[in-house]
């Protein structure tokens, strides 16, 4: 089970977050461009905290030697896996010739991995659709994995959608493509010796269960994130271990503590932190009082654990 590489969203304070509802979860940064990497801040891009730990580093980029260069800084920044974008269809990206578009071109992504898989030992993993467009043949995902498989690459994370490279915008390539679950796992069938993980739609523990009868991994995008509680059924029911005793409490209590050190460490205001907790009380009396009083900007000034008294206060109100 892991939650997948979301842009604007899966920050190391989201992941810091995660990791307190799941501890065995792989979690994926943001996606990382080459160039961010290569001209820009490397700290900024790549710091995470120890205790977030399984993370994988998502890199977008299309040249090999400057992917090669990139993989080596995931991996001296201590990142267990470096992950290729072969998914994302927004324009931007394309621009960048980098994304869905790169299924089109299966041997610069087969090089691309030769690159990296040469660069460093952590595996080196795709993240792709299983079509571009609306093309609707199995053969053009099959053909695709084989050459990178090639490469070296081991594992693909598969969202079970085709990516429209023009016409929809990003989010709509998140729903209007339909989902073909049967594509991924004929692909795991077709190379047993390959790990497969699928992502795409999957919302509960039954569905993601469903899934595991076919193929090696779940991927869940904003499910896990709108309703990150249930990550912390994960542990128990997909890693075998002993039902979680944390509360939503317990792990409020946390972030707020999290917050203030890093505030003290490095001037972070605590709403850019706790934006990504607001769907934590979902489904539960006062959640919406909550949440308002978590991302009230009139409040930037008080200290996180004032912040949570009165977030309690509101909720005590409404019961």
């Amino acid at each position: 089970m892991s939650v997948a590489p979301m842009m604007d969203w899966t920050d190391r304070h989201c992941r810091y977050f995660h990791r307190l509802l799941s501890r065995h979860a792989l979690l994926y940064t943001e996606m990382v461009t080459t160039g961010a990497l290569v001209h820009g801040d490397v700290p900024r891009h790549l710091d995470f905290s120890a205790e977030e730990h399984p993370v994988a580093l998502q890199l977008g980029g299309s040249d090999p030697l400057e992917l090669a260069h990139c993989a080596r800084l995931g991996e001296q920044w201590g990142y267990r896996e470096i992950n290729l974008n072969c998914g994302c269809p927004s324009e931007r990206v394309q621009r960048g010739s980098f994304g869905a578009c790169l299924m089109a071109e299966p041997q610069l992504v087969a090089d691309c991995v030769k690159a990296m898989v040469d660069a460093v030992s952590v595996p080196v993993t795709i993240k792709h659709r299983i079509g571009i467009d609306k093309g609707e043949r199995y053969g053009f995902v099959r053909d695709f994995v084989g050459a990178v498989s090639q490469a070296g690459c081991a594992a693909f994370l598969v969202h079970a959608r085709n990516a429209w490279l023009k016409g929809l915008s990003p989010k709509e390539n998140r729903e209007v493509p339909p989902l073909r679950y049967e594509f991924v796992h004929r692909l795991k069938r077709d190379f047993p010796q390959l790990v497969f993980a699928v992502n795409g739609g999957i919302t509960n523990g039954l569905q993601a269960s469903r899934q595991l009868e076919q193929v090696d991994g779940v991927m869940v995008g904003r499910q896990a994130y709108h309703n990150p509680w249930w990550l912390a059924q994960w542990d128990a029911e997909f890693f075998a271990q002993a039902p979680s005793a944390i509360s939503r409490e317990t792990v409020e209590e946390q972030m707020t503590g999290y917050m203030a050190r890093e505030a003290q460490a490095h001037g972070t205001p605590w709403s850019a932190i706790a934006r990504h907790m607001l769907g934590l009380r979902n489904g539960l009396p006062g959640a919406r009082r909550w949440r308002q009083v978590w991302s009230d900007h009139r409040l930037k000034s008080l200290h996180p654990r004032d912040v949570m008294a009165l977030a309690h206060d509101a909720v005590a109100r409404v019961a």
